[in-house]
Formats: C-alpha cells, sequence, structure tokens
C-alpha cells in the first residue's frame, strides 16, 4: 500500500512539473525589447559652452539642449554684411550718368529737324541734312555703349553682391548648427561630452532613444513564417523574473526577407532550428519595459 501510495504521488508530482514546464514555455517566440536609438553629434567645430541635460531626461523634439562657441562665426557674418553694404555702393547710377548724352541726342535731333524743314523750303542743303544725320548717328551710339558700359559694371556689382549673400547664408547655417537639438522626443540614454570640451563635427554628443514606442525583436522558423503577417495583433509578455510576467498589446510591424542563424539568447518554438526569420512587434511602454528585458510573444 505504502508503495502504491508512493507511487501516486511520484506520478503527481511529474505531472505538476511537465504541466509547469509547458506553461513556462507556452508561447511562440522570445526577443528582447529594443527602441529606435539616435546618436547625435556635433555638427560645429569648438568648445561645448553648454550642454544642459542629463542621463535619463525626457526630452522634446527640437528642444534646445545646447550649444557650440560661434563668436567668430558671428563675427565672419558682420564683415560679410559690411561688405555687402560696400558692394551696394559701387553701383552706377545709370540715368545719372547717360543724362547727358541724351541732351546731347535731343539737341541733335531738333537740329537735324531744323535742318529738313530748311531744305524742304529750300533755304538749306542736303549736306546739312546728312551732317546731322551723321552727328545724331554718332551720339546714338555713344549712349548705346555707354549703357552697356554702366549696365555690365552693375550686372558685375549684382553678382558679387549675390555672391556675398550666399556667403552669409552659409554663415547663418554654421551659426545655425552650433545649436544643439533633439532630433526626437525620447530619453536621453548616454552623455559622451560635457560643458567646457572642445568638439569637432562629427563627434558624439549623447544617445537619444524613443520610450514610448518600443518594440520586440523576436524571431521565429521557417515553419512559423507563414502563421505570420504584417500588421497582425499578438500578445507580448514582458518578462520580470520571479513567474512575474505582463501582457502587453502587440503589432507586428517588420518582418525580415532574409533567414539567419538563431541567436545564441534567443529560443524558439522548435529549438533545433538553425535558420530563423526576425520580426519587430511594436508595444506601447507603459514604462515599466525597459531595453535589453526578454519578452515572448503568441501569435494567436
Amino acid at each position: 500500500m505504502k508503495v502504491l501510495i508512493k507511487g501516486i504521488c511520484g506520478l503527481a508530482a511529474l505531472c505538476l512539473a511537465a504541466s509547469c514546464k509547458n506553461n513556462d514555455e507556452d508561447f511562440d517566440a522570445t526577443g528582447i525589447f529594443e527602441s529606435t536609438e539616435v546618436i547625435v553629434s556635433s555638427e560645429a567645430n569648438g568648445k561645448i559652452m553648454a550642454l544642459n541635460m542629463e542621463e535619463g531626461d525626457v526630452l522634446k523634439q527640437g528642444q534646445f539642449v545646447g550649444y557650440v562657441d560661434s563668436v567668430q562665426l558671428y563675427l565672419k557674418k558682420e564683415q560679410l554684411e559690411a561688405n555687402l553694404r560696400s558692394i551696394g555702393s559701387k553701383r552706377e547710377d545709370v540715368a545719372k550718368q547717360v543724362a547727358a548724352t541724351r541732351e546731347q541726342i535731343a539737341k541733335a535731333e531738333i537740329e537735324r529737324n531744323r535742318c529738313v524743314n530748311l531744305l524742304k523750303q529750300d533755304a538749306g542743303t542736303q549736306k546739312q541734312v546728312d551732317d546731322a544725320e551723321s552727328q545724331l548717328a554718332v551720339l546714338r551710339k555713344q549712349l548705346a555703349a555707354q549703357l552697356s558700359t554702366l549696365n555690365n559694371a552693375n550686372q558685375g556689382v549684382s553678382d558679387e553682391g549675390d555672391a556675398t549673400k550666399v556667403q552669409i547664408m552659409q554663415t547663418d547655417d554654421q551659426l545655425e548648427k552650433c545649436r544643439i537639438t533633439s532630433p526626437m522626443e525620447g530619453t536621453v540614454l548616454t552623455k559622451y561630452a560635457e560643458q567646457g570640451e572642445v568638439t569637432t563635427q562629427g563627434k558624439p554628443l549623447f544617445k537619444i532613444a524613443d520610450m514610448q514606442h518600443i518594440f520586440l525583436r523576436a524571431y521565429v522558423s521557417s515553419d512559423q513564417l507563414s502563421a505570420v503577417k504584417l500588421g497582425q495583433q499578438v500578445k507580448v509578455y514582458a518578462d520580470y523574473g520571479e513567474e512575474d510576467r505582463k501582457e502587453y498589446a502587440g503589432k507586428i510591424t517588420w518582418i525580415s526577407n532574409q533567414a539567419e542563424f538563431t541567436p545564441k539568447t534567443i529560443q524558439t518554438r522548435d529549438e533545433r532550428a538553425n535558420l530563423v526569420y526576425a520580426v519587430k512587434i511594436a508595444v506601447k511602454n507603459d514604462g515599466k519595459l525597459k531595453l535589453g528585458m526578454y519578452g515572448e510573444v503568441k501569435f494567436k
């Protein structure tokens, strides 16, 4: 009788253990929670005059957090604006420059008309008319030459002024790049630089991540691939340890079109599978999910 009882107890214990194991592995795939991360680098060379943020701070998109020394760029812009004003003073007043020639032409036209009238009245000669016409033609050519020279000179001044304006725009762009702003709304994960340090273009300043909208990167076998599709609603479970799991609503937003070897830290339903496909499942964070945490997913 004692042997029978012991046998029954042992069988119950095995069933209970098997049941617990099945519950623990009641998922289709596992993965790690990730997010969209951006490393913000310096766009200017110089000393960091201010960098007002710390790791863990939540920044808004476009929020100003610091700037790089821009005194030399500001002085360069002042110089360019002074040059632009100087260039503007070189412009010729075409109307004043040709006023005398136009007056000569007006008098020559009057003289030509007078000679023509005298010729009609047989009081003048054809030579007088020809001389008046010739003088008028010379003056008109002089006017055309003056206008061409003055317009070309003014065009050169305009081109020089346009080039200076472009340089001012370039300086404005460089000044804007001295400002350090957040490219997205998110949480500062890492701060790479401090106020007072000298930075260069491309040097990382801080890393920020969108912690509100994170995703679970999981892996599925080729047998499971037919059961998943873009936009599919799934259940995601965050593993907080000590059998504490919380369910989240998830949505498949990306499925890899290339197979890869199973990462060592990832489990699938068929652990014998060597080649798997990565999928991304979007999850809205309630503040409890952390990057690098393990998660589980059920597709059905």
